[in-house]
């Protein structure tokens, strides 16, 4: 972006995708009157995944984004977007565990008393197993949490969970993945945090992100962010173009020279520039090359896997359910993985502060029985779950949405939002994560990536296009 602003010379800028990612690079741009082009495919709103959903006044949060930042750039940046909108919020979160909630990050009075003295000894005795005699060069998810935690903390704490989340053994997923997503955290640490008072970082580069027990979090939702965004440039006279559909990406020589759409009229519109941005997921990024990308180039980008997820929301007539902004569920007797508190998160996401609204999160694989199930299914298993784990009675649910029940799939992927089966219609907020590949699919992976790179595409960006997310 640095060399593109101190070019001399007319710029202008196309952005495929106003996720988080295409607007920041935006916004960036209208600071510099650059002129930009922002192609979006969903019909009415921006923000991607880190969308805010509203239904009926109450607003949902798909996934529980908080805003915590180690660079300060970034922070002041959503402080210069949102100023007093971006409220300071504690965090509190909890894993449910054979009936009882552990705190997370782990508190050692809580965890000791919800183990019990003999179990507690025995994750300890497993632990230092596990530092004296440690698994060699780990190649497996199951290896590496073994050499942190020791064998009997990881079948507690992650095994159940992880593949509840992922839908494979923990002996499948890779070690690199799993170095990437539990970054600078391991028991002694934990221990450490838990029983004496914590040292002050000097720099926000020292925080460990899991232990962080505050952040950021906008009035309205992290939709209210990039709303934002899209309104300045819609003053600046780039506002966002919705409905657009990227059937190619034209190329030539090497460099990118226009982007050809399909709007919601179905018509065909090619949009050029002199420097173009892709958030768009990189699977369809290189399906829509034309020319076509060398063939191993697109095996790669089409081997890329998927795990999908559906939220649920569900409307409770009680003014407080549980004091969390989050649990993550680890009893297996239940489908879901984590629940969302978007009251707790902040008190505007409520029209109603008698009331509170839960987002319960289930993990799935497209065309399985939760992906093609429909709404008012889906409603009721996650009715059912609630009073299955005591949260609350089945009749204290008023009401229920599957946000995405405005009709459309909110998809995000290993790589991309996943096309919706033929014929089945856009229902769920379904959404397809980044996934933790093996060794081997992600050094394919590496080929489209170099290949782009020599592309002048100024840059890949955003979520979708990246293996590389923050731990819990």
């Amino acid at each position: 972006m640095g060399t593109l602003i101190a070019e001399g010379g007319r710029k202008h800028v196309v952005i495929m995708g106003a996720g988080p990612a295409g607007l920041t690079a935006a916004y960036e741009l209208f600071k510099h009157e650059i002129p930009v082009t922002i192609l979006e495919k969903d019909p009415h709103q921006v923000g991607g995944l880190a969308r805010t959903v509203e239904h009926k006044g109450y607003r949902f949060d798909i996934g529980g984004h908080r805003f915590f930042s180690k660079n300060e750039e970034v922070e002041a940046l959503w402080t210069e977007i949102l100023g007093d909108e971006m409220l300071n919020r504690g965090r509190l979160s909890r894993i449910y565990y054979r009936g009882r909630f552990f705190a997370y990050p782990i508190k050692a009075a809580n965890a000791l008393w919800n183990l019990g003295p003999i179990e507690a000894v025995r994750c300890l005795a497993s632990y230092a197993w596990a530092r004296v005699h440690p698994i060699k060069n780990p190649r497996s998810l199951e290896d590496w949490v073994r050499n942190q935690f020791g064998w009997r903390l990881f079948s507690i704490f992650f095994k159940t969970y992880t593949e509840k989340v992922w839908g494979i053994s923990t002996k499948e997923l890779s070690a690199d993945w799993a170095a990437q997503r539990i970054k600078s955290l391991d028991l002694w640490l934990v221990i450490r945090s838990a029983l004496l008072p914590r040292r002050k970082a000097k720099t926000r580069g020292e925080v460990v992100t899991t232990l962080i027990d505050k952040f950021r979090y906008p009035r309205f939702g992290p939709g209210q962010m990039w709303e934002r965004v899209a309104e300045i440039g819609r003053k600046k006279g780039s506002p966002v173009l919705f409905g657009q559909s990227i059937d190619q990406v034209i190329h030539e020589d090497g460099a990118v020279t226009s982007v050809v759409v399909r709007t919601p009229r179905g018509e065909v519109e090619e949009h050029t520039g002199t420097h173009f941005i892709s958030s768009i997921p990189i699977r369809e990024l290189i399906a829509r090359l034309d020319p076509p990308a060398p063939e191993a180039v697109r095996r790669a980008a089409e081997s890329l896997s998927y795990r999908d997820f559906i939220s649920i929301a569900l409307m409770i007539d009680r003014a407080d359910v549980f004091p969390d902004n989050w649990i993550y569920i680890h009893d297996p007797s239940v489908k879901v993985g984590r629940i969302q508190n978007f009251k707790n998160w902040s008190p505007d996401m409520v029209p109603d502060q008698t009331k509170t609204c839960l987002g319960l999160e289930y993990f799935c694989f497209e065309g399985d029985g939760l992906w093609t199930s429909d709404d008012a299914a889906l409603i009721a298993l996650a009715t059912r779950e609630l009073a299955q784990l005591g949260i609350c009675s089945a009749d204290q649910v008023f009401d229920g949405v599957v946000p995405g029940a405005c009709r459309r799939d909110s998809r995000i992927p290993a790589v991309t939002l996943a096309e919706p089966a033929p014929g089945r219609p856009q229902r769920h907020a379904q959404v397809q994560q980044p996934g933790p590949l093996d060794d081997d699919r992600a050094a394919r992976g590496a080929e489209h990536r170099d290949w782009l790179r020599a592309r002048p595409v100024e840059g890949e960006c955003g979520r979708r296009v990246s293996r590389r997310h923050q731990g819990r």
